[in-house]
Formats: C-alpha cells, structure tokens, sequence
C-alpha cells in the first residue's frame, strides 16, 4: 500500500491514474479501474451527446462505488461541441473530478468549481502547466515525450520534465507519459510526483473494449513501434506505427501539405471503428506511448495494478532503501 497526499485527496487506494482515452473511457473500463482502487476517467467525448454521457456515467455508478472522474478534452474539431452542455451533463451527475486537455480549461472552471469539483489539467510544457495554475487547477498531469496522443511540440521526456513541473509549480503533480511499471511508478514518485497515469498499460486489459488483436498488438510492439505524425502542422501526435501513419507523414512532409490532405486518414472515427472496434490494425490511426515496450501481457484490469503496486512497494520499501547506509 502507498499512500500520499495524492490518495488522501482523491478518495484512492492507489496513487495510480488511467487518465482519458478516446474509444477506451467507458464503464467497461474505468469501472474496473476504480474498483481495483485507482483514478480512471469515462471521456466525454467519446460519447455522441451529453445526455449519453450523463447514462455513461450512471451505468458506472452502477458497477463501482469507488471515486472515478470524467475527462473533457477541448479541442477544434470539424463537427463544433457543445461543451457547455457536456459540462452541465458532468457538473449535474456529480462527478467530483474532471481531467481537461487540449485548450485553456479557464471557460469550464467557474461552474466546475462552483459543484465542488476537483480539476486535473493536462499539460505537456512547465509554462503551460503554470499558466494552468494561474487560472486556477487543482493538479497538473505533465505529459513526458514519451506519451500517447498529443506531447507538444518542446520533445522534453519526463525525466527532465516532471522534476522540472514539480519545482516550478505549488499544485500537485501527476507523472505522465512512458510509465506502465511498478518501476515506472516508484520513478515517478521519486521525481516528486504524486501519482503516475498510464494509459496505454491499460489498453492491454482483458476489461479494455477494444478489438484484442488490438491488445495482442500493444503487447507485440516494441519501444520502437510509435511515430509522431501532424508535426508539420505544429499539432504532434504519437501513435502505433502502421500503414496509415506512415502514409500520413509521407503526405504531411510534401512542401504544399496541409491537414486537409491527411483528415480521411487520420479521422478519429476510422480509427475508432476499423481498428479498435473491428480489429484491423492498419485500418486506421490509433494512439500508443512508447510503453509498449513495457507491455508482456493481456492481464485483468485488477491484476494489473496489483502488480505495479507490489513492484512499487517493494522497490520503495526494500530494494532501494537498503542501497544507502
């Protein structure tokens, strides 16, 4: 059992994070996650409308009575979001948490923090993360190189970057990007993070609802199998490598380029459909961290965290404690 500040605050067991994964933030999913006594995050999107979100999160309550959040990634999209009713769906179900990523949380926070909600925002720089601050987020998760989806443009990994978060901010830090170990959790901590989120460790569940060729592939890859696509338009993305991403930086590295060009290939939909839910793995983009080298198994989502916390305490407890003195 560790235990911190992290814990205390959020109503955990374990100062562990599933942080929002498009397709994957369900109550198949983070239901399981909470009740094995992490943080995990229904995303909001990932729902067609705010009333579908709002059963979402009802359908979780009725599988979990552990503390769980939402995550409210704000972003351009082809299709305008009404975030201000996804906010309302969130603030009127009740939720005490909420992960934001992409754009400024500042319109979100008046009525998130009126309903009592706690804010985690995600943040891949230290100016970015102390602009956060300012506007008032209760804890930044800092997005190392290494993560999935989008790790800015500055290609800082954590090693760097999570220390320098740590003393530069006033806010709790949450590690992110490149963990999936009980190693990578006792780092974390080390570093002065208070939690570590992982994503792409459980992608590779036996609850995750995705396709399991899609699983089988997370665990087959190596370190090696991401690439950064949408560079070229200062929107950097890491995903698995297949056919269609690298089809996408062939097109994206033509001097003319636009994202016009790769918007079919690259659309969240496609992935969505062909790959995570039909299981053609060059069917579309899908988003992967380059801990999939960390990934050796398909494993229940309890399993899972019961083995990076024995790791962690075990390295905490025993291990390194015995190096000194």
């Amino acid at each position: 059992m560790i235990s911190n500040s992290f814990t205390e605050t959020f109503g955990v067991a374990h100062p562990l994070v599933c942080g929002g994964m498009t397709g994957l933030g369900t109550a198949e999913l983070i239901a399981p996650v909470a009740n094995a006594g992490a943080l995990g995050f229904l995303t909001a999107l990932t729902q067609p409308t705010p009333e579908a979100l709002a059963a979402e999160i009802a359908r979780t309550k009725e599988l979990t009575d552990k503390p769980f959040g939402v995550n409210l990634t704000i972003m351009p999209t082809r299709n305008p979001v009404p975030y201000d009713e996804y906010r309302a769906a969130i603030v009127e179900s009740g939720v005490k948490v909420v992960e934001t990523a992409g754009s400024s949380p500042a319109p979100h926070l008046p009525d998130f923090k009126q309903a009592g909600i706690k804010v985690i925002h995600k943040a891949t720089s230290v100016r970015h993360a102390l602009s956060a601050e300012a506007k008032g987020v209760d804890a930044i998760s800092i997005d190392g190189f290494e993560c999935a989806g989008h790790p800015g443009e500055d290609d800082v990994p954590g090693l760097v970057l999570i220390p320098a978060a740590v003393a530069a901010l006033s806010i709790p830090v949450i590690a992110s990007g490149g963990f999936a170990t009980g190693a990578g959790l006792a780092a974390g901590l080390a570093l002065g993070a208070c939690a570590v989120n992982m994503g792409t460790r459980f992608m590779a569940t036996t609850e995750a609802p995705i396709h399991d060729n899609v699983k089988q592939q997370v665990v087959a890859n190596g370190e090696r199998d991401t690439v950064l696509v949408f560079r070229e338009f200062r929107n950097t993305a890491r995903v698995a490598r297949n056919e269609v991403a690298e089809k996408i930086r062939e097109i994206s590295a033509r001097p003319d380029a636009t994202f016009a060009d790769v918007a079919d290939l690259a659309s969240g939909e496609r992935g969505r459909t062909r790959v995570l839910a039909g299981g053609d793995l060059d069917g579309g983009m899908w988003w992967a961290g380059q801990s999939q080298g960390l990934v050796h198994d398909i494993a229940p989502v309890a399993d899972v965290v019961d083995a990076i916390i024995a790791e962690a305490t075990e390295l905490l407890g025993k291990r390194l404690p015995a190096l000194v003195g």
